[in-house]
């Protein structure tokens, strides 16, 4: 399915965010995700589904000033 991530369109097999995170190999720590403007818990990654179109923005934390 596609999907846009950072407003890029991408092509996934996922189903939810937290297999999203795994393609993506994000880290286990210091990122967030939101979906369609709506922030998500990573302890809920798992239990939200994604879909077609979807929108998805991913923030990593970074050290510095």
């Amino acid at each position: 399915m596609k999907i846009n991530v950072n407003n890029k369109p991408v092509e996934t097999e996922a189903t939810n965010m937290q297999s999203l995170a795994v393609q993506l190999n994000l880290p286990e720590s210091g990122v967030a995700m939101a979906l369609n403007m709506k922030m998500v818990r990573q302890t809920d990654w798992e239990a939200t589904p994604i879909a077609e179109n979807d929108n998805i923005i991913i923030i990593k934390a970074a050290c510095g000033g």
